[in-house]
Parts: C-alpha cells; structure tokens; sequence
C-alpha cells in the first residue's frame, strides 16, 4: 500500500507558493493548471483547486476559511520552534504555541486555506514515552 495526501485549495499556485515555503517540498509533476505534484514528505503530496462552493465528500460544501476536521497532518521535524517560524513566515496561522508534552513538542497550526496541522519534534523516548507498564 501506499499513502497520497491530497489537499483541496482554491487556487493551486498560491498552494503551491505555501507548501514550498512553510516545509520545503519541492514541486514534481504538473498535470494541468489545477493539479500539482509536490515531493519531499514519504508520502506525495497532491495541491487540486476546487472552488470554494463546490460539493465535496459526504455532499458537503468546500470552504476555506478554518475548519475542523478529525483527520489532519502531523509533520514531524527537527526542531519545533523553526519550523513554526517558517510556518507562519510562509502565511500558516499559529492556533497554539508549541509547548512541551511527554512525547516531545508540539505546536497547532492552520495552513491558509483553513487545514489544521501540528508540528511535532519528538522526544528521545516518543510515543512510547505514553506507554505504562
């Protein structure tokens, strides 16, 4: 099996302008001027522009201003606290300052088009830091 994130946005390029800017993926593939391939992460990532309006899953109507969703990203990286700074340099929203957990450090954040993501700089330990005996 394999994992394909796609993202809905309302306008591709200014996706594609964020994505790079805020984690450094790089764009792979073009498939026309909606749909746009972009690498770095294990998984691709796929940018399509669907219009605000638009029925999407489950009938529901897209939006993008924030929104909550149960499913989201969490981007793991080296240090937290630069990758927010590059985040919110790039046009994210800071929704809660990183702050540190048994697992690591973690911060929430929403992406310009109203999706949710942390970032999360494990600890030495992680998820298992979580377990009990």
């Amino acid at each position: 099996m394999t994992l394909l994130l796609n993202i809905d946005v309302p306008d591709v390029e200014t996706g594609v302008r964020f994505y790079t800017a805020a984690f450094g993926l790089k764009v792979g593939r073009r498939f026309g001027t909606d749909f746009v391939e972009l690498l770095g992460w294990p998984a691709t990532v796929y940018l399509l522009t669907k219009k605000a309006g638009t029925v999407g899953a489950g009938g529901d109507l897209r939006r993008y201003e924030r929104h909550w969703t149960p499913v989201h990203a969490d981007i793991v990286v080296d240090d937290v606290d630069a990758a927010v700074t590059r985040a919110v340099g790039a046009g994210a929203k800071l929704e809660a300052p990183a702050k540190d957990t048994p697992y690591g450090r973690i911060a929430m954040l929403a992406d310009p088009f109203g999706h949710g993501f942390c970032l999360l700089q494990f600890s030495e330990q992680g998820y298992d830091a979580l377990l009990t005996s």
